[in-house]
């Protein structure tokens, strides 16, 4: 499965829309993880906890929205976006969302 964010994709030409597609999860902070967050907000530096859940979270939204492509039997998801909102004080949703469409290579009819 291509997926891009723009609305085309170089060598290719879109032969079918099928719609919009989207994937999403919602993740609430751990409270170790808080405590260690905390203390690193203290001494300064990333905060790996919270940068590897957001990774995870990313691509968990991404399979799902995958997923969701090939059930229309997508080949490829163009003009993808993500979106983020507070669900309640300590849990967010992660959306990523785009147009699933077929495409072939240009010059095949």
């Amino acid at each position: 499965m291509i997926v891009v964010t723009s609305s085309s994709i170089e060598g290719k030409r879109v032969v079918e829309t099928l719609g919009l597609v989207r994937g999403n999860t919602v993740r609430c902070r751990h409270l170790g993880k808080d405590i260690l967050a905390k203390f690193r907000n203290m001494v300064g530096g990333e905060v790996d906890e919270y940068t590897k859940m957001l990774a995870e979270s990313r691509e968990q939204a991404l399979d799902r929205m995958i997923a969701e492509a090939a059930e229309l039997a997508a080949n490829a998801i163009i003009s993808v976006r993500f979106g983020t909102s507070n669900v309640m004080e300590g849990a967010a949703e992660l959306l990523v969302y785009g147009t699933a469409v077929v495409v072939e290579d240009e010059g095949d009819e």
